[in-house]
């Protein structure tokens, strides 16, 4: 059976939070609330040190679990025993990480753990370092359909000019690693498509996973209970039965202007996957000029957090890739444990 780690990725407002639930429903399969400090500890690596040593090893697990930036508490895992375990287990910087999600796999006795946050779409280079054994979905939503509900979020605080950057950055990613990941890394699915038929689409992602499907994971509603927080208002539609209601609203969320941005600027995007235009009237040249100055500068933002990471790997303060599953081990050339045999009983008197 895999023990491969499941990470849900897709643009914000794009259902990846149900998928979450759905998959948290699985009997061997645990995915918790957004955590914060898997990108963080990453970049941040050569601070925390090497981390075949004891003591740096500490260090990181205490930052996990005592900063209020990590939303480590919300794993309700207890934080002692986890910083014992991380300086017990092995010496990398993934290991440390993925202990957390490793325990909390075990207090639902599950074999497997995943993580869901959307904005991994983007960073999978760097989580693959991590968990180089890692399996992606990426759920697609009509992108009119994210811009209309980013608009409304109490934590978003950009303008629809950032919504559309991000939906059209969460395809493109996808693009590239359809094209760069293997068949059996690597799944993508469209939102509209799960809610419409949630069965042959979780059949379908559990063949990926290689898993068996459960029934419970197209009524996540009871999971919603246990890995959605309280506060996190913006998700009470998960507590509830899988729905379409919400798919096309869009159209009556979003002002003209912002049709015609989209469906100019992520017209060819939307086509590629499925989403039918409207053929609303071109973008003016003013909205246009607003949206690709802030497209430029996303995107000279993340070619300097690529540039810099890239020259740290040259550096790297210790061993980076986890070493807490089956093909971690494998892949790192670590021998498999193999299940003593039974001594033989004397037979000399």
């Amino acid at each position: 059976m895999s023990d491969r780690p499941v990470f849900v990725v897709g643009c914000p407002r794009s259902g990846t939070t149900m998928l979450q639930l759905m998959l948290h429903s699985h009997p061997r399969i645990a995915v918790p609330p957004e955590t914060r400090y898997l990108i963080p500890a990453y970049m941040r690596r050569r601070t925390f040190g090497d981390m075949r040593l004891a003591q740096r090893r500490r260090a990181l697990a205490e930052w996990v679990a005592g900063d209020r930036t990590t939303k480590f508490k919300e794993l309700k895992i207890d934080a002692d025993d986890y910083v014992r375990q991380a300086v017990e287990g092995p010496g990398s910087l993934g290991s440390v990480l993925g202990t957390t999600f490793r325990m909390y796999a075990e207090r639902f006795d599950k074999a497997r753990w995943g993580d869901k946050r959307p904005s991994y779409v983007k960073q999978v280079e760097y989580l693959l370092r991590l968990f180089p054994d890692a399996q992606f979905i990426h759920l697609i939503r009509d992108g009119r359909d994210c811009v209309s509900s980013l608009k409304e979020m109490p934590w978003y605080t950009h303008n629809s000019f950032h919504a559309v950057s991000t939906w059209a950055e969460a395809i493109d990613a996808g693009v590239k690693l359809r094209r760069t990941m293997p068949e059996d890394s690597y799944y993508e699915l469209r939102y509209e498509d799960l809610t419409d038929d949630p069965s042959t689409e979780l059949k379908k992602l559990c063949l990926f996973l290689e898993e068996d499907f459960d029934p419970a994971m197209v009524s996540p509603r009871e999971a919603a209970a246990v890995a959605v927080p309280p506060h996190k208002v913006w998700h009470s539609n998960t507590h509830g039965d899988v729905t379409r209601t919400r798919v096309g609203s869009w159209a009556n969320r979003l002002d003209a202007w912002e049709i015609s941005l989209c469906e100019q600027v992520l017209g060819e995007r939307l086509v590629a996957n499925g989403y039918e235009l409207t053929g609303a009237p071109p973008a003016s040249k003013a909205h246009l000029a607003i949206f690709q100055k802030t497209a430029q500068k996303r995107r000279a933002s993340r070619v300097r957090k690529h540039m810099r990471d890239r020259i740290n790997r040259l550096r790297e303060p210790g061993p980076v890739a986890a070493l807490l599953t089956t093909t971690q081990r494998a892949l790192a050339g670590v021998p498999q444990q193999r299940t003593e045999e039974p001594e033989l009983a004397d037979r000399s008197g």
